[in-house]
C-alpha cells in the first residue's frame, strides 16, 4: 500500500471491523457508521426476530428454526437483506437499490456527503474449491473526500484513487453478480 494513503488512513482514525463467523453484515454496518457498536449482535437478533413477528406469512416451525431463523443464522450470523433494511431504515436512512443494469456511471459518486451515506454490496462467495457458496456483505464510504473500501475481510480498508476507480470496482462487481445498495440521508 502506497505511503500517502497509509498516512491518510491514520489521520482518518478510520473505524474498521474486520471478520468473525458470518456476521459481515454487522461488521460492514459497523464500518458503513465508523462506529464500534453502531449495532450489535443482539441488535440485529431483535431486528431479525422482529421481522419474523411482523410476517403476516409465518413459516410453521420445524425443530430446525431454532438455527436457521427466516433472517438469520442463529450460531454464525448470516443476516439478510430484510435486517439491513430496518437496521438502516432504523438509523434515518433510505436504502435504493441499484438498477445493475445501468452500471456505476449512472451512480453521483462526487455529490454531496450529505446525500449519500456510503454504498453496501452484497457479493457472491465461492470457497473451499466451490464446494461452499455464499454471499458477503461489504460497505463502502466517502469520508473528508476519499472513498474506502472497508471490507471486512481485509486487514485494514483500502483506499481508492478516485471516483472513476470507485467505478471500475463496482462494474466488476456487478459482473460478478454483486447487488449494490445505495444509502442515502433522508
Amino acid at each position: 500500500m502506497d505511503e500517502n494513503i497509509q498516512q491518510q488512513q491514520k489521520q482518518l482514525q478510520l473505524y474498521h471491523e474486520k471478520q468473525k463467523l458470518q456476521f459481515c453484515l454487522l461488521h460492514s454496518l459497523n464500518n458503513l457508521f465508523q462506529e464500534k457498536n453502531a449495532f450489535t449482535r443482539a441488535d440485529l437478533d431483535a431486528i431479525a426476530e422482529k421481522l419474523v413477528l411482523d410476517d403476516p406469512t409465518k413459516e410453521k416451525w420445524t425443530p430446525f428454526s431454532l438455527i436457521f431463523k427466516p433472517h438469520h443464522n442463529a450460531f454464525t450470523g448470516n443476516y439478510d437483506i430484510n435486517v439491513l433494511i430496518a437496521a438502516l431504515e432504523g438509523k434515518g436512512k433510505k436504502v435504493v437499490w441499484h438498477d445493475r443494469r445501468n452500471g456505476a456511471a449512472s451512480l453521483d459518486l462526487d455529490g454531496s456527503e450529505r446525500k449519500l451515506m456510503g454504498i453496501v454490496l452484497n457479493v457472491p462467495e465461492s470457497k473451499y474449491g466451490g464446494l461452499w457458496r455464499s454471499r458477503h456483505w461489504v460497505a463502502l464510504r466517502r469520508i473528508k473526500g476519499a472513498w474506502f473500501n472497508l471490507d471486512s475481510d481485509f486487514s485494514v480498508p483500502y483506499t481508492f484513487k478516485d471516483t472513476e476507480e470507485v467505478r471500475e470496482f463496482l462494474d466488476s462487481a456487478i459482473s460478478g453478480g454483486a447487488e449494490i445498495l445505495l444509502v442515502m440521508n433522508e
